[in-house]
C-alpha cells in the first residue's frame, strides 16, 4: 500500500497539526502506517554500511501480558536505539522471547489441573509451547503499541529447534572443559513446584521463625575428658524441622567455650557468647567459667536429642560469634556449610525429606513425624509443631522464641524454599579458573551504574557452584544416560550429537524417541559399556542456561548482530540472573564476556515505594497505562525519572507528565501554525540578518541541542526531559513565544522581522522534533509529516533523519548575552506590571508604559541604548522610556500607558489613524489588499 493510499483508507481531515493530542486513537493508526511502509527496514537500509550498536535484548517469559516494568524496559531500549539510529549508527534489534521453564510450567498445569486434565509429557509440553506462543503473539501486538521498532519479522525464540540445539552445544561446552559435575548436595528446592532452583529464582522475604535453644547431651567419655558431669552442649537453631537430619554439632577452634552452671544443669556455650546465653534464658544466679579451648571439643561426642545416634562435636571456622551460642546444629543434607563439614568429617550426607517435603519413613526418623510436611502453609509449619513437642516433652528444649529475619523464598510458589541434598548436575566454577575468568572479564567491561561492577563481582565471588538441573519436563533435557546402578554417562561429543539431531526436530525428539533411537549413529566413548541398558534422564537444564545462550545462539548466528554486543540493559535483578549466566556461558563458550557495556534499570514502585511485580494480584499491565494515557505519554513519564533507581508511578505523577506534553504539542502547534505560510528556501532570512531576539532563541536552540546530545550519550534521559520540560516551557513558551506574538500576528506577513521570526522558528522546529523523536516517537513524527508534507503521514519520517547537528552560525555569544541581560530587566520589568495589576491599574501589559532609570556609564545603559527600539516588543508593553543619569542601581518605573488602543495590535499608541489603527498595523493591512 502506497503512502497516499494509506492516508486515503483513513478518511481523515486534511487539517494542519492538530490541537488535541487524542493519542489513545491516533497512536494506532501511525503503528500501521509504520508496518506498512517498513519504517524498521528502512532505518537498517539508511544507515547500512555505517557503524553497528548492537544491543541485545534480553528475553522476557511468555506467561503474561506485559507488565509495565517490562514495558519501561523496552521503551528505554527503543529510545536508545532510536537516537543511535538518527547518530548514524546501524541498529539491528532482534527481540526475543524466554519460553521454557517454571513459570510456563506451572501455568499451564495449574489450567490443566482446574480442568481436570492429566497429560502425558510430551503433551504437556506441547502444551506448554502452546502456551507460550500465545502470549509471543500477545505481548508482540502490546510492544507494537509501545512505539517499539523491532525486527519483528525475524524474533527468536529459546524454544524453537535451532535455538534449543544451541543451548545443548553451550552445555557441551561447560562439559568439554570437565567443569560439570553430579553430587549429592543440598540446594535450594522449592517443595509446590518440585524442583531444584537456581540463586537468581530466590527471593529473599521478612520471615518469622521460631528461635530455639536445645541441649544435646554429651556423653560419659566427653565429659570425663572435660571434667565436668552431666554436661549438655547447647546449639541455638531458626529450623527445628531439621533437626531429625543432625548428624553433629560445629564448634570454632579457636574460641574458648564456658560451663553454664544454673538450674542444676550444666550447659556448654562459646565464652564470648556466655552472658548473653544466661541473658536470653533468664537463668538466675548462673555461674560462668572457662572450660577450654574449641579444638579441645573436637572429636568428642554428644547425643541426639530424640534419635538413638551420636552428634559428634566437629571444627568449623565459619562458626561466628555475633548470635547463636557459637555451637551450630550441622545437617549436612540441609546446608551448604553444613554439607561442606560433612564431607570434611566423612559424615553421611542425610536428608530425609521427599520431593513433596515430606519425612520419608527410613527407619531413623521417629514415626510420629514420618509423612509430616516440612512445607509452611498459612504461617504454620506443621513439622516445627511436631519437633518442637518432642524436644519440650524431653526437657532438651531450653527457650522457644521468634525471629524475624531475611529467609529464602521461591519466585514462583512464593512460599519459604528448604535446603535439600539430592543428586543434582552442578557446574563447577572454581575448576580450571573458570571463577577468576569471570572476575577478570568483568573488569574488560563498562558497566551502569558504575555499583553495577562490585555487584555483579561480589555475585560471582559467593556464588556456590551452579546447579543447573531441574525436575521439570518443559525445558531443555539433559542428555545424560544412566545404567541400572545410576552411574550417569555424560560427554561433550554425545551432547553435540543430540544437539545436531534436535536442531532438526527439537527436544520433543527426547521425550518421543527410545534411548537406542536418540543414539543411533553417534559415536559412544569406550567408556560407555552396556549401551542397550541406558536409561535417557528426566531431568532440565536450569533456564538461566537457555536465555544465557542467547549469545551463542542470536548474535553469533545472525549476520546482522555481532558479539560481544556493544549493550546489555535490564534490571538490576538480572546480576544474579542474565547478566551473570551470559557471563558464564560467554567464558566457557568465547573466553569473555558477551557484552562491552552493561546498564541496569530499577523497577516500578508505587507511591509508597512498594514494588509493583506481575506477582502481587493486581495487573499493572501496560496496557492499562497505553489505553488511558497513550503510549508517548507512558514514554515521556519513563524518559522524566532517573531510572538507575526505583521509578514510581501513580496517577499524580502521570498527571504532571500528561500537562508537560501538552506543554510540548502546543509549542510545537504554535510553531507549526506559524510557518503555514512560510517556504524555507524561498523566504529564510539569512542567519546574520536574523533579528537580535530570534539570533538569541537560536543560540539557546543550539545549546539545548548539545546538552541533549550529551545526556543522550551517557544515558540520562531524564535529563533530556528536564531540557525538554524548560526549553518548551519557558524558554518558548513563556520568552519567545510571547515576544513573537505581536509580530508574527500583526507584522505584515513578508515583512523582514516576521520572516527572521519564521526562519528561526523553523531552525528551531528541526531541533525540538528531532530532540524528542526517540522519547515522543509518536508526536514528533506527526509533527514533522505535518511540516515537510503538509499531511499527517509521510514516508519521510522523523526517523529516517539524521540528529541536528549545531551550525556555527548559530551560535552568537554577543548577542545571546546582551538579550539575556535584557530578559533579566525584563523580570524586573513584570515585578512592577504585576503591581499594576493588583492595583487594577491596568490588566493586559500592552496598557503600561515603562520608565527605566539607568546609570550613564553602566553597561545596562549600553545595552539598552542599543536595543531601545525592540525593548516595547521584548517586555510586551506599549512603550519604554530610558532615562540615564548618576543611578547607582537600575530601577523601573511603570505606568498606564497614554494614548489608545489599536484596534488590531492592541498596543496603546498616540497616533492611530480615524480607524483606530496605528501605523504599523495600517501597512499591514495595506499589503494584504495589494496597495
Amino acid at each position: 500500500m502506497s503512502d497516499n493510499d494509506f492516508k486515503n483508507s483513513l478518511n481523515l481531515p486534511k487539517t494542519g497539526f492538530p490541537m488535541r493530542g487524542d493519542l489513545v486513537k491516533r497512536e494506532p493508526r501511525r503503528i500501521e502506517f509504520w508496518k506498512e511502509t517498513d519504517l524498521y527496514g528502512r532505518i537498517q537500509k539508511k544507515n547500512a554500511g555505517k557503524p553497528k550498536f548492537v544491543l541485545h535484548d534480553g528475553p522476557p517469559f511468555t506467561n503474561g501480558d506485559v507488565h509495565i516494568g517490562t514495558a519501561l524496559n523496552k521503551i528505554l531500549k527503543d529510545i536508545i536505539l532510536r537516537y543511535k539510529s538518527m547518530r548514524g549508527f546501524e541498529t539491528p534489534y532482534c527481540p526475543g522471547w524466554d519460553c521454557h521453564g517454571l513459570p510456563i510450567e506451572h501455568k499451564v498445569v495449574k489450567m490443566l489441573r482446574e480442568e481436570n486434565r492429566v497429560l502425558p509429557i510430551a503433551e504437556l509440553r506441547a502444551e506448554c509451547a502452546k502456551f507460550s506462543s500465545s502470549f509471543i503473539e500477545k505481548q508482540t501486538k502490546q510492544f507494537l503499541r509501545l512505539g517499539v521498532l523491532a525486527d519483528w519479522k525475524h524474533q527468536y525464540k529459546t524454544m524453537s529447534h535451532a535455538y534449543e540445539a544451541e543451548i545443548l552445544r553451550t552445555f557441551a561446552a561447560f562439559v568439554e572443559k570437565g567443569l560439570v559435575y553430579r553430587s549429592k548436595k543440598p540446594v535450594y528446592w522449592s517443595i509446590p513446584c518440585k524442583t531444584a532452583l537456581a540463586e537468581a529464582e530466590i527471593e529473599y522475604k521478612d520471615h518469622v521463625s521460631p528461635s530455639i535453644w536445645v541441649a544435646f547431651k554429651l556423653d560419659e567419655n566427653a565429659n570425663n575428658s572435660l571434667g565436668l558431669d552431666k554436661a549438655e552442649i547447647v546449639i541455638w537453631t531458626t529450623t527445628p524441622w531439621t533437626l531429625p537430619a543432625n548428624l553433629g554439632i560445629a564448634v570454632h577452634p579457636d574460641v574458648d567455650y564456658a560451663a553454664v552452671k544454673a538450674n542444676g544443669r550444666t550447659f556448654i556455650v562459646a565464652m564470648p557468647l556466655a552472658e548473653k546465653f544466661v541473658a536470653d534464658l533468664k537463668l538466675e544466679g548462673a555461674e560462668i567459667s572457662n572450660v577450654c579451648r574449641g579444638e579441645k571439643l573436637v572429636g568428642l561426642n554428644a547425643r541426639h536429642p530424640f534419635i538413638e545416634r551420636d552428634a559428634p562435636i566437629a571444627a568449623a571456622r565459619y562458626v561466628t560469634m555475633d548470635s547463636g551460642t557459637g555451637c551450630v546444629h550441622t545437617a549436612p543434607g540441609h546446608g551448604l556449610e553444613d554439607y561442606l563439614t560433612g564431607l570434611e568429617n566423612g559424615w553421611e550426607i542425610y536428608c530425609p525429606i521427599d520431593d513433596d517435603g515430606k519425612y520419608v519413613d527410613d527407619g531413623r526418623v521417629p514415626r510420629e513425624l514420618v509423612g509430616t510436611s516440612v512445607l509452611e502453609e498459612n504461617g504454620k509449619n506443621l513439622a516445627n509443631i511436631k519437633v518442637l513437642q518432642i524436644i519440650e516433652a524431653n526437657g532438651s528444649l531450653l527457650k522457644l522464641a521468634k525471629i524475624s529475619h531475611q529467609y529464602p523464598h521461591c519466585w514462583r510458589s512464593k512460599t519459604p524454599v528448604i535446603f535439600r541434598a539430592m543428586d543434582q548436575w552442578f557446574v563447577s566454577l572454581d575448576k580450571n579458573n573458570f571463577r577468576q575468568d569471570a572476575l577478570n572479564a568483568i573488569s574488560d567491561v563498562s558497566w551502569l551504574p558504575a555499583s553495577g561492577e562490585n555487584r555483579i563481582r561480589g555475585a560471582v565471588e559467593s556464588r556456590p557452584d551452579w546447579c543447573i538441573s531441574r525436575q521439570r519436563v518443559w525445558g531443555v533435557p539433559i542428555p545424560a544416560f544412566y545404567d541400572e546402578n545410576g552411574k550417569a554417562y555424560l560427554d561433550a561429543g554425545v551432547v553435540k550429537a543430540i544437539a545436531d539431531k534436535v536442531e532438526k526436530l527439537g527436544t520433543a525428539y527426547w521425550y518421543t524417541a527410545s534411548e537406542d533411537e536418540i543414539l543411533d549413529g553417534i559415536n559412544l566413548p569406550d567408556s560407555w559399556k552396556g549401551v542397550g541398558a541406558l536409561k535417557k534422564g528426566v531431568d532440565t537444564l536450569d533456564v538461566w542456561i537457555d536465555s544465557g545462550s542467547s549469545h551463542r545462539a542470536v548474535l553469533a548466528k545472525n549476520p546482522d548482530l555481532a558479539v560481544p554486543a556493544d549493550l546489555y540493559f535490564e534490571g538490576s535483578d538480572q546480576h544474579r540472573g542474565w547478566f551473570q549466566s551470559s557471563l558464564w556461558t560467554g567464558i566457557a563458550t568465547i573466553g569473555k564476556a558477551p557484552y562491552k557495556k552493561v546498564i541496569t534499570h530499577g523497577f516500578i514502585v508505587d507511591q509508597n515505594r512498594k514494588k509493583i511485580s506481575k506477582s502481587d494480584g493486581k495487573p499493572h499491565t501496560a496496557d492499562m497505562y497505553v489505553n488511558k494515557w497513550g503510549a508517548d505519554i507512558v514514554r515521556l513519564w519513563i524518559s522524566s525519572e532517573d531510572y538507575q533507581a526505583d521509578i514510581p508511578v501513580s496517577d499524580g505523577i502521570f498527571t504532571h507528565v500528561a500537562n508537560t506534553y501538552r506543554s510540548v504539542r502546543n509549542t510545537i502547534m504554535y510553531q507549526l501554525g506559524n510557518l503555514s505560510d512560510f517556504d524555507f528556501g524561498k523566504d529564510a532570512v539569512a542567519l546574520s540578518e536574523l533579528d537580535a531576539i530570534d539570533k538569541w532563541a537560536l543560540h539557546k536552540a543550539a545549546l539545548f541541542a548539545q546538552d541533549a546530545k550529551q545526556a543522550y550519550e551517557n544515558y540520562e534521559f531524564h535529563k533530556v526531559y528536564r531540557l525538554i520540560d524548560v526549553f518548551f516551557g519557558v524558554t518558548l513558551s513563556r520568552i519567545y513565544h510571547d515576544i513573537l506574538k505581536d509580530r508574527m500576528y500583526t507584522f505584515a506577513a513578508h515583512s523582514k522581522l516576521r520572516r527572521s521570526s519564521q526562519t528561526a522558528i523553523w531552525l528551531i522546529n528541526d531541533i525540538l522534533l528531532k530532540v524528542i523523536a526517540p522519547i515522543l516517537t509518536f508526536t514528533a513524527d506527526e509533527a514533522y509529516s505535518f511540516k515537510t508534507s503538509g499531511s499527517e503521514y509521510s514516508e519521510n519520517s522523523i526517523h529516517l533523519q539524521n540528529w541536528c547537528e549545531v551550525a556555527e552560525g548559530w551560535l552568537n555569544e554577543g548577542v545571546y548575552e546582551n538579550i539575556e541581560r535584557l530578559l533579566q530587566i525584563r523580570d524586573m520589568v513584570n515585578e512592577e506590571l504585576e503591581k499594576l495589576r493588583k492595583d487594577k491599574v491596568i490588566g493586559k501589559s500592552l496598557e503600561a508604559e515603562i520608565e527605566i532609570m539607568v546609570s550613564s556609564d553602566s553597561a545596562d545603559a549600553d545595552i539598552l541604548e542599543a536595543y531601545k527600539d525592540k525593548l516595547p516588543e521584548l517586555f510586551i508593553v506599549s512603550e519604554v522610556k530610558i532615562v540615564k543619569g548618576s543611578f547607582s542601581t537600575i530601577a523601573i518605573q511603570a505606568g498606564k500607558a497614554e494614548g489608545e488602543r489599536c484596534v488590531r495590535c492592541w498596543r496603546v499608541l498616540r497616533d492611530l489613524d480615524e480607524d483606530g489603527i496605528c501605523p504599523r498595523c495600517r501597512a499591514a493591512l495595506d499589503e494584504l489588499a495589494g496597495k
